[in-house]
C-alpha cells in the first residue's frame, strides 16, 4: 500500500490555524460551480501526500472553482487545487491550496474550516458553447480551465468528494474533514481543457498535470458543514481519525 511521506514540518508552516472546532453550517445559494480532474506525472506522489493519506494510481489532481453571489462575508470567487487520495478506505481529496478574491472570506474559510488561500483575481465566463475560469495571483495567470460544448448531465450524476485540510486546531496539527453538502440545480458536462496551470502559486511546485480527465459545471447550494472528522497528519486513519464533538 502506497503511503505518503510529506515532511509534516513543512506542511504546517504554510497550515492555517483554526479557532476552534464547533462551527455552525453556512449555506451559500445560487453558486456556480466548475470541477476539473487531471492525471497528473507520479514522480512525487507520495512526497505530496502526508503519512497519514494513501495516493492513487493513475495519480489525480483536482481543481474546483466556485462563484458565490452571496455569503455572510460578501460575494468571493475560489478556485482550489486538490490531489485525488484515500484516507484509510474512503475517498479524499488532499487541499494543496486555493486562491480567494475576497479577504473576509478568506479569513473566514481559514479559521473555521482550515482552507489554505492566498489573494488573487477570478474570472467565470459561463456560454453556450464553454465555460472558462481563469485566476491571476501576483500579477499572472495561474489557472486557465475550461469546459467546452456543455452537454446536460442529471443533478444525482456529479459527485463531489470531501476534502482534508491540513490545519493547526485547538488539538494540534490535523487533517480536518471538510465536506460542503452540494444540491445540484442543474449540472453540465463537457471536455475538459488545461490552459494554464501555474502549480507553485497553489502552494505546491511538484505538481504537474499531463492528460484531463473529465469537467463538469453546476448550479447549486452549498452548505458548508458542521466539522465531524478530523485525522492525525502522522498516522493512518484507521487509528488516527478523531471525531470532532460539536
Amino acid at each position: 500500500m502506497l503511503t505518503g511521506t510529506a515532511d509534516l514540518d513543512t506542511i504546517g508552516r504554510g497550515a492555517p490555524t483554526m479557532d476552534g472546532l464547533d462551527t455552525p453550517e453556512v449555506a451559500l445559494d445560487g453558486v456556480a460551480l466548475l470541477q476539473v480532474f487531471a492525471e497528473m506525472r507520479s514522480g512525487p506522489l507520495e512526497a505530496l501526500l502526508p503519512p497519514a493519506l494513501h495516493p492513487t494510481l493513475p495519480p489525480v489532481v483536482a481543481w474546483s472553482f466556485q462563484r458565490v453571489p452571496e455569503s455572510p462575508w460578501g460575494p468571493f470567487q475560489l478556485a482550489e487545487t486538490r490531489i485525488e487520495c484515500r484516507s484509510g478506505l474512503r475517498p479524499r481529496g488532499y487541499l494543496v491550496g486555493g486562491i480567494v478574491d475576497n479577504p473576509r472570506a478568506a479569513d473566514a474559510l481559514a479559521r473555521r474550516w482550515g482552507y489554505r488561500l492566498h489573494p488573487g483575481e477570478l474570472e467565470l465566463r459561463a456560454g453556450y458553447h464553454e465555460h472558462r475560469i481563469r485566476v491571476r495571483a501576483g500579477g499572472r495567470l495561474v489557472l486557465e480551465l475550461a469546459l467546452g460544448d456543455p452537454t446536460p448531465l442529471g443533478t444525482h450524476d456529479v459527485q463531489f468528494i470531501a476534502s482534508v485540510h491540513p490545519a493547526h486546531t485547538p488539538r494540534g496539527f490535523r487533517l480536518v474533514q471538510c465536506d460542503p453538502r452540494i444540491e445540484v440545480s442543474r449540472a453540465e458536462r463537457g471536455t475538459p481543457a488545461i490552459g494554464c496551470f501555474y502549480a507553485a502559486a497553489f502552494g505546491e511546485d511538484r505538481i504537474e498535470p499531463t492528460e484531463p480527465i473529465s469537467a463538469a459545471f453546476c448550479h447549486a447550494r452549498v452548505v458548508l458543514p458542521r466539522l465531524r472528522y478530523m485525522c492525525r497528519a502522522d498516522l493512518h486513519a484507521f487509528v488516527g481519525t478523531e471525531r470532532v464533538e460539536g
